[in-house]
């Protein structure tokens, strides 16, 4: 893991629903000096009889004020308690946990493609935020997929402040009818390097896409995790490399991504 982990009793600041079941959460805590774009969090939850811990992917951070922020859809109980949170509580996290995206691997390129999918998106937003430092805006597009206009476009304004944005959509309500690649295709983008993010379906077209252009990816896996720390074996993907401690083609999600190179898994 890029940091060590830390736990932390965090306050809620802010809790607001910003599309059809997708929320994003301000809290104050600790961790956010030590995150990374890319890597995540669990978060605790109140009850006594759900005691594993949800993994949330951490969408921005504000080091300097310990102010990290969290988008998530309510999926279950513990999603479903985040929600309902008001201001002034206070949820246990422990983080931040995996690899994130490799930010220095953008150093010197002039077409830096970011492609997201629905809850995949907002990882990006930090990423996009943390490439903007060292990079003009020209040089950042975000390609984001939405299931259409009336389910919300959630986070599009704050990705445009920080560069170029182009949608897609399910219905086409909004933006290119179709896939994030139709819209890749449709508005002639060019990509030296791929940050991704989302579902499983869209990150294989991503993988495909970048090995057609010639074009290194690197792509963020959602997948559910009980422990967040490697522990537990339940987040796993097949990969071109043999694992020297298993001894088998297998890499654990959590620990060892959530970000991997496209070309070392089998997705």
């Amino acid at each position: 893991m890029e940091n060590s982990m830390i736990r932390d009793e965090a306050e809620v600041l802010t809790n607001k629903e910003i599309a059809d079941g997708v929320w994003r959460m301000e809290l104050k805590t600790k961790l956010a000096a030590l995150a990374k774009p890319g890597q995540f969090v669990m978060v605790g939850t109140h009850s006594d009889s759900h005691l594993l811990m949800r993994p949330i992917s951490i969408s921005e951070f504000e080091k300097d004020d310990n102010i990290l922020r969290l988008v998530w859809r309510t999926v279950g109980y513990g999603t479903n308690e985040m929600a309902a949170a008001r201001p002034g509580e206070v949820f246990s996290l422990l983080g931040p946990l995996g690899n994130g995206f490799p930010v220095q691997d953008a150093d010197n390129k002039k077409h830096i493609l970011l492609i997201g999918g629905g809850i995949g998106a907002p990882p990006l937003l930090g990423l996009m935020k943390t490439l903007r430092e060292t990079h003009p805006a020209d040089e950042i597009t975000a390609v984001l997929g939405y299931r259409g206009k009336a389910t919300g476009l959630f986070l599009t304004e704050e990705f445009e402040k920080y560069g170029k944005l182009v949608i897609s959509s399910d219905d086409g309500s909004v933006g290119t009818h179709g896939t994030v690649i139709d819209a890749i295709r449709e508005n002639g983008l060019k990509a030296d390097i791929i940050y991704s993010c989302g579902p499983m379906p869209m990150l294989s077209a991503v993988k495909k896409y970048a090995a057609e252009n010639g074009v290194r990816a690197w792509i963020s896996l959602e997948e559910r995790m009980a422990c967040g720390v490697g522990a537990c074996l339940g987040c796993v993907v097949k990969t071109k490399h043999e694992d020297h401690h298993s001894h088998v083609n297998n890499a654990r999600i959590c620990t060892e991504g959530p970000v991997f190179d496209a070309e070392e898994v089998e997705i």
